[in-house]
């Protein structure tokens, strides 16, 4: 479903209208723009692309991509967004740390192998020094909305896990620490003590 920040939706559904208001979205220059402004960020980095450059790429006006958004950040984040509900989902496991281990260890893939995820990363560290951009992120709320339907169904065997936003923290929060600052994301063997550690503490 779309997601609304600062007024404009960031149209996370493909078959939902434009991020702004005016004519409908061409499906085709969407994805274009979508595509080009992830091989930018891998190719030039986020400080040195630019709406021209994206508009370029993606064989569209300037005028066309000004109209669905107003700032790169909105498109790279809608390019994001669109991926990760696809590559962050995770189907039922039989147990509650089944569960947990599948969503870390796609949510650890995401962040350090997939293009959505290295945009994710790049947004994340624009934020930290551009406050618009900081308020596209968190009102997106990535990792609380792609943890959502894992936590759901864990809850259901954990009395004491607290609500979905605190819960989302503590579980993502080691992995996108260690991601942001070391070379290497957690093992296999921390992750499975992260889990572990987290049911006993959620009581489940």
């Amino acid at each position: 479903m779309p997601r609304y920040t600062r007024g404009v939706v960031l149209n996370t559904d493909p078959a939902a209208p434009g991020a702004r208001t005016g004519r409908p979205r061409s499906e085709r220059a969407r994805r274009a723009v979508l595509h080009a402004v992830d091989d930018l960020l891998v190719e030039v980095g986020y400080a040195a692309m630019t709406m021209k450059g994206i508009a370029e790429r993606a064989g569209v006006g300037r005028q066309t991509v000004y109209r669905w958004w107003s700032t790169k950040a909105e498109i790279l984040l809608e390019a994001c967004l669109t991926d990760a509900r696809e590559e962050l989902a995770v189907p039922p496991h039989p147990t509650p740390a089944g569960d947990l281990l599948a969503y870390l260890t796609v949510l650890t893939e995401f962040l350090t192998t997939s293009p959505p995820g290295l945009a994710y990363r790049a947004l994340i560290g624009e934020a930290q020094h551009d406050p618009a951009v900081r308020e596209l992120v968190h009102g997106a709320d990535l990792l609380t909305e792609s943890a959502r339907g894992v936590l759901d169904r864990v809850r259901r065997s954990a009395p004491d896990m607290p609500d979905t936003a605190l819960s989302a923290a503590q579980l993502t929060g080691p992995v996108v620490t260690r991601v942001l600052t070391t070379p290497a994301p957690l093992p296999a063997p921390l992750l499975e003590a992260h889990v572990a550690s987290l049911l006993r503490a959620w009581g489940c």
